[in-house]
């Protein structure tokens, strides 16, 4: 149970540091709302997996997933440059977040 919230925390990583770039320093209402509610939720998330998780697995998947979430949106949506590069270096994160989970705690 915990491995699945620290991912749907990880998730909402993406999500909250998406709505705070879109946010324009909070001067847009809804981004910040956004922000809010996913920053909130996903900290009790990183905490409550980190209860029976070891920290430094857990910060480093909870920002693995969220970094690699949130330049892979970007890219998606123009924001962002794309390249084959990129990509890969990004796969390679995701990788190392898998791996973090294979080998366990």
């Amino acid at each position: 149970m915990a491995w699945i919230v620290l991912v749907i925390s990880g998730v909402l990583e993406a999500v909250w540091a998406t709505a705070l770039g879109k946010s324009e320093g909070f001067s847009r209402l809804v981004p910040t709302v956004v922000f809010a509610v996913a920053v909130v939720a996903s900290m009790v998330g990183l905490a409550f997996a980190m209860r029976q998780l070891p920290t430094g697995t857990s910060y480093a998947v909870w920002v693995g997933i969220g970094a690699s979430l949130t330049v892979a949106y970007a890219m998606v949506t123009g924001a962002e440059s794309a390249s084959a590069i990129k990509v890969l270096l990004i796969l390679g994160v995701v990788g190392c977040v898998i791996g973090l989970k294979v080998i366990g705690h």
